[in-house]
């Protein structure tokens, strides 16, 4: 993609602008929580008081806002806690000669940095450097400034108070990502009708065991009906896929074919029915056609019967089926028996999670991360724009470094939309909220109402879009800094212009000092590839040793797999908006072997899932061979991995010859079933994925015999 259609798709997708809305319930509690703290704050204390405390509410109420599965308390409380320590030292360095623009590049670093915790951490980090920049102007004294920063925390434990007091969709983000989980089956069993071969979506599946991983007091307070039903929904996908499968399920044609689409079409509407009654607390309804989910119907010939493993498979998704309904029903507590799913998953209270995420920062550590990168960037920007500010004099110089703090993401297409988005929504609101000062002088308590009523609208546009909520948060500072002396026409022009600086600086720091997704595409590929082998070989080992199956090995790798996977598809989509060639950047493996690769190892991972589908009883026979191939599996795969990275070729001749060993040896053997007609199946579905794989990155030589 060329710079100029590169930058008009930001520009698009930054002013874009939806119809949805935060719940005006929830606007409406972080607005009033700001009020109980910013009102008292004038006046007992006075507007800079007032200032330090709605700073604090506001970002530790926009914490609560952030796409994240922990108590929204803890979420306002750990915010305040940051934005309190935050404004604190940067009071203290404000009065030191020299300190505050380390202090600055130091706490942009870390914001940075924080980006490799998560999202949130890192949303989060970025409004506590903006905080320290508007509300720290004046050298002051160390008991002030220790005021000034129990002030910001006062605001996020306000914040939680609220919270706690006024709840309200307490669950809804856990309801809203089983829901997903369910609705993406659904889609995935309609798709599967026609195309037997079809792959499902793992981010639902990602972010919903995300959302089961609960705080001791979350799980002793969870709404009954959310447990046990995402280790079903996990059941429920290889189920769907060994059913619709030609070589391990229903023939490609005939009778036998259109019966597994009619079961299939019920277990969608039969998903779809569980993900509404998830998302809505409601009742579950039955499905109109409930009555294909039953194997032997009179009516039924004995030609149309599923038999074999697509018959074991048709049973197996029916008997999920029906215990997620039992499961989500839990109006007759006598005779519905919950599944118990393997071992609750915890997490683990805020404060103790410092270990952990002290070791993901030390990861991202090192030069090629785009993390690391990503620091470096956001602390050199800021420093600049604030260092120039001061040396131009200009007295409300904090607006460039903060346009930039908050613009500037790990991502091309992220830091430009939103820097778009930015200055536009920045000039807007500044332009409206000073036409509003100039025409009605408002004092200072109407000052402070008014950016109250703004506070609210930030948070019930946060959906909507970053150019209008950017728009209400730069009216809501234009207010609350009013309540201070000054000339709004001048105030209102110096802020516009350094919010153009700041933006335009951060946008040419990302263009000079770019993070290419592109260039790391090779290694994403390499990553799923290697997981997705791990994956293959544990799945394939449990057919050569059973008693292997409760191990919990399976579950391990196919997690890494769909992790892999998943930052992969992210990884495509952020280099897709990316002004680069891949040429240029990655001369190995050009786009189109990429997307081939991405294919091949699809492949894999759907042949693996079929295999998963039908794992033999713990006290089964064992497959001749199958956990020898599984090994030398994980090895091919292994190595396969680290030739994408270092740009040698891959090579699976090994691999193909100890296919052949483990065919000959069941033929041998004379080993007959249905275990053993599935692995075999499955062994020659990873045999073609591979060979698709190695003709996909083949960069010079013929196609090697038995691809």
């Amino acid at each position: 993609m060329s710079w100029s259609a590169a930058l008009g798709a930001t520009v698009k997708a930054g002013l874009h602008l939806d119809r949805r809305l935060t719940s005006p319930k929830r606007a409406l509690r972080g607005a009033v929580a700001v009020a109980v703290v910013v009102f008292p704050a004038l006046a007992l204390a006075g507007p800079a008081a007032a200032t330090s405390a709605a700073m604090g509410a506001f970002i530790a109420g926009t914490a609560t806002f952030q796409r994240s599965f922990r108590p929204r308390v803890s979420l306002a409380v750990a915010a305040g806690i940051g934005l309190g320590v935050s404004t604190f030292l940067g009071y203290l360095a404000v009065g030191v000669p020299g300190a505050f623009p380390v202090l600055l590049a130091v706490w942009a670093f870390g914001a940075g940095m924080a980006w490799s915790i998560g999202p949130s951490s890192g949303v989060v980090a970025a409004n506590t450097l903006s905080v320290m920049l508007v509300v720290v102007q004046l050298p002051v004294s160390v008991p002030t400034a220790l005021g000034h920063g129990l002030l910001c925390a006062l605001g996020g434990a306000v914040q939680a108070l609220v919270v706690t007091v006024w709840p309200m969709d307490s669950w809804r983000a856990q309801r809203d990502a089983l829901a997903d989980t369910y609705a993406s089956l659904a889609d995935y069993a309609r798709r599967l009708r026609q195309d037997p071969t079809a792959h499902v979506d793992p981010e639902p599946f990602i972010l919903a065991r995300q959302a089961a991983t609960l705080t001791p007091w979350q799980a002793r307070h969870r709404p009954p009906e959310l447990a046990g039903l995402r280790g079903i929904a996990e059941r429920v996908r290889p189920a769907l896929a060994a059913l619709a499968d030609p070589k391990v399920g229903a023939p490609e044609e005939g009778p036998q074919r259109d019966r597994a689409r009619e079961v299939l079409a019920a277990s969608a509407e039969a998903l779809d029915s569980l993900a509404r009654a998830i998302r809505h607390a409601e009742p579950l309804r039955a499905t109109r056609s409930a009555p294909a989910l039953t194997l032997l119907a009179p009516e039924e010939t004995a030609e149309a019967r599923l038999t074999g493993p697509a018959r074991r498979a048709a049973r197996r998704l029916i008997t999920l089926l029906r215990r997620a309904a039992d499961t989500f029903d839990k109006q007759d507590q006598e005779t519905v028996s919950t599944p118990t799913v393997g071992p609750g998953l915890r997490r683990p209270p805020l404060f103790r999670l410092v270990p952990t995420a002290w070791q993901a920062v030390r990861r991202q550590l090192q030069p090629r991360s785009a993390v690391f990168q990503h620091a470096v960037r956001l602390a050199g920007v800021v420093t600049v724009a604030y260092l120039t500010a001061k040396l131009l004099g200009l007295h409300h110089g904090y607006w460039a470094p903060m346009t930039a703090a908050m613009v500037m993401r790990p991502d091309f297409a992220q830091t430009y939309s939103r820097g778009f988005a930015r200055l536009a929504g920045t000039v807007v609101g500044v332009a409206l909220s000073t036409a509003v000062v100039q025409a009605l002088h408002p004092g200072q308590w109407l000052s402070v109402a008014l950016a109250v009523v703004c506070i609210g609208g930030a948070y019930l546009t946060l959906r909507t879009g970053y150019a209008l909520m950017t728009a209400c948060v730069s009216s809501y500072v234009v207010f609350l800094l009013g309540i201070q002396l000054g000339e709004p026409y001048r105030t209102a022009v110096d802020r516009v212009g350094l919010t153009l600086v700041g933006g335009v600086v951060a946008l040419l720091a990302y263009a000079l000092f770019p993070t290419w997704q592109t260039a790391r595409l090779a290694e994403r590929l390499a990553e799923w590839l290697a997981a997705a082998g791990r994956y293959a070989g544990a799945v394939l080992g449990v057919f050569g040793e059973p008693a292997r199956r409760g191990s919990g090995e399976v579950r391990k790798a196919l997690l890494d797999s769909r992790e892999a996977r998943s930052e992969l598809l992210q990884a495509i989509e952020r280099a897709d908006a990316e002004p680069v060639r891949h040429s240029a950047h990655s001369p190995e493996l050009s786009r189109k072997q990429i997307d081939r690769a991405r294919a091949a190892v699809g492949l894999l991972g759907r042949s693996v899932v079929l295999l998963e589908a039908h794992l033999p009883e713990a006290d089964a026979a064992p497959v001749p061979g199958a956990a020898e191939f599984a090994e030398e599996l994980r090895y091919a795969t292994a190595i396969a991995a680290a030739a994408l990275l270092v740009g040698q070729e891959v090579d699976f001749e090994g691999l193909r010859k100890a296919h052949r060993q483990w065919e000959e040896q069941l033929a041998a053997a004379g080993a007959e079933g249905d275990a053993v007609r599935v692995a075999r199946a499955g062994g020659r579905l990873v045999m073609q994925a591979v060979g698709d794989l190695e003709k996909a990155v083949r960069r010079r030589g013929p196609v090697p015999s038995g691809a």
